[in-house]
């Protein structure tokens, strides 16, 4: 009978081995995943952060060119009204100088405005590049930023 507890006692410590082993080789998977997330979750925070960095860029140099835009939109209208208030007193002569020069300046104006669309297009196309550039080379990842993103604002939005 003691041979029967000994095989008995024998093949419980195996089952015991192999669970463990088991319970390794699930450790090492939990593992294993966890580091794939850390990955992913780094690169991702990589690449929010240059997007982040180009968005800030393009922001800046359209707030300044607004402000400039803004500022040379008010002097325009003051000289607009400044000549109204004196058009009664101008001969037809410098009411044709004065139109040109307000002409002139609404023209610079509007190339000026040009300029600025022109440049927003060029930043949003560049952004855009980018970003397609990205998914090409890590399509993975971008799935999962993708992914991430969609549970986070399904959740933001289910709170409300």
């Amino acid at each position: 009978m003691e041979t029967n507890t000994t095989q008995t006692n024998g093949s419980d410590k195996s089952a015991a081995n192999q669970a463990a082993g088991q319970g390794g080789t699930q450790g090492n998977a939990q593992s294993t995943v966890q580091n794939a997330a850390q990955n992913l979750k780094d690169k991702a925070s990589t690449f929010t952060q240059a997007a982040k960095g180009m968005f800030n860029e393009a922001k800046g140099n359209a707030q300044q060119s607004a402000a400039s835009m803004r500022s040379d939109l008010s002097s325009l209208k003051n000289e607009l009204d400044a000549l109204v208030n004196r058009a009664p007193s101008l001969s037809d002569d410098e009411l044709s100088q004065a139109h040109a020069q307000m002409m002139a300046k609404f023209s610079s104006l509007r190339h000026a405005a040009k300029g600025i669309a022109d440049e927003a297009s060029r930043q949003i196309n560049r952004g855009m590049e980018s970003t397609t550039e990205y998914v090409k080379d890590k399509p993975m990842q971008s799935v999962a930023v993708a992914v991430g993103t969609g549970l986070l604002l399904g959740m933001l939005f289910k709170r409300r």
